[in-house]
């Protein structure tokens, strides 16, 4: 059985390219391609798209959704008044991944992504106070971080199961390893300076989590990724286009993590020298990890939304074999979550 076959054969396949013909466009392309959204519009867009409901939606109300999108062909024009094309939309794009029409898995879905890592985010900026506390959140924040690159990345190139499962270990091992530095020198040096305790580990937490989407999604540079024209039909595949679309989504990553760290920081560290801090000290970290919660919960939206989910690339700027392929001057690819 061939790698296509393969695909084609995944449970939780619902109709996609191979299932409606060779001219069928995926109704998730198609939306990103036709809808030229301002940031603004984008932000608003992810507010609805990151619902909890949408993790819990069944595959059936899925189905029956999606089967609206492929039988509309105006439903990312004219028909987005209609109730009822307007929730086929949110759950379309939500839960089913535009690269190959899989269901996306409920844990890694956009919307779990909150819930999944503010406990991760939380933990992972304590203080150390030993091996287990210290190792633990780290772990499993870079192994769902791996984990969410991957499910939700650009899947149009072709490559065998264990590259990316290798890869994955590598990303999350990579990771979890760096990661721990700024702990272990705290415990090593005991070091109570403002950029030992805060800074560091708030910069390399940063950094680590856009070298995570890099490194995790890193075939993408190498095998190309579905270059498509305005109707979304593919032209080939671009090299040039998979660096774009992970160099976004790092930083992407970066800001969202990152900033997500910065903001309870800088709240906790005034109210800790308010007169109810210093009389109720359990209040500190209750307002911590509610600092945590309303950062990301504001941050997540905003992350996604800093650059399209189908992005624009001048076809001048692909390799030469693509360009010939075409007249058209804008290119489109799907960046990837």
């Amino acid at each position: 059985m061939s790698l296509e076959q393969e695909e084609e054969a995944q449970p939780g396949r619902l109709l996609g390219r191979s299932d409606a013909g060779a001219y069928f466009i995926e109704p998730n392309v198609r939306f990103w391609i036709n809808q030229r959204q301002s940031f603004i519009q984008r932000f608003l867009q992810w507010t609805e798209l990151l619902d909890p409901t949408n993790v819990f939606i069944s595959v059936e109300s899925i189905e029956n959704l999606r089967q609206l999108l492929c039988t509309n062909e105006d439903a990312s024009r004219s028909a987005l008044e209609d109730q009822r094309i307007q929730e086929a939309w949110k759950r379309s794009l939500s839960t089913v991944h535009p690269d190959s029409s899989n269901l996306i898995p409920n844990l890694f879905r956009p919307a779990a992504f909150l819930p999944f890592m503010v406990p991760a985010v939380f933990f992972s900026m304590m203080p150390p106070k030993g091996i287990k506390s210290m190792v633990l959140p780290k772990v499993y924040l870079y192994a769902y971080l791996t984990a969410f690159s991957i499910i939700n990345g650009n899947r149009s190139y072709t490559c065998h199961p264990l590259e990316r499962s290798f890869l994955g270990v590598g990303a999350f091992a990579s990771s979890s390893f760096f990661g721990l530095i700024p702990n272990f020198i705290q415990m090593k040096f005991s070091s109570n300076t403002f950029f030992m305790k805060r800074i560091l580990p708030i910069a390399v937490h940063a950094q680590i989590s856009g070298m995570n989407v890099l490194t995790s999604r890193s075939l993408e540079t190498t095998k190309g990724i579905a270059v498509m024209d305005k109707e979304g039909h593919v032209l080939g595949h671009s090299t040039i286009a998979g660096k774009k679309a992970i160099t976004e989504t790092a930083i992407s990553r970066g800001v969202l993590l990152g900033t997500s760290a910065v903001i309870p920081e800088v709240f906790t560290y005034f109210f800790k020298r308010t007169q109810f801090s210093l009389t109720n000290a359990g209040s500190f970290w209750i307002w911590k990890l509610a600092c945590t919660v309303g950062s990301m919960g504001l941050m997540l939206p905003i992350s996604f939304s800093l650059f399209p989910q189908v992005g624009r690339i001048q076809c001048s700027q692909l390799e030469e074999d693509i360009q010939s392929l075409t007249e058209e001057t804008e290119l489109f690819y799907h960046r990837g979550l």
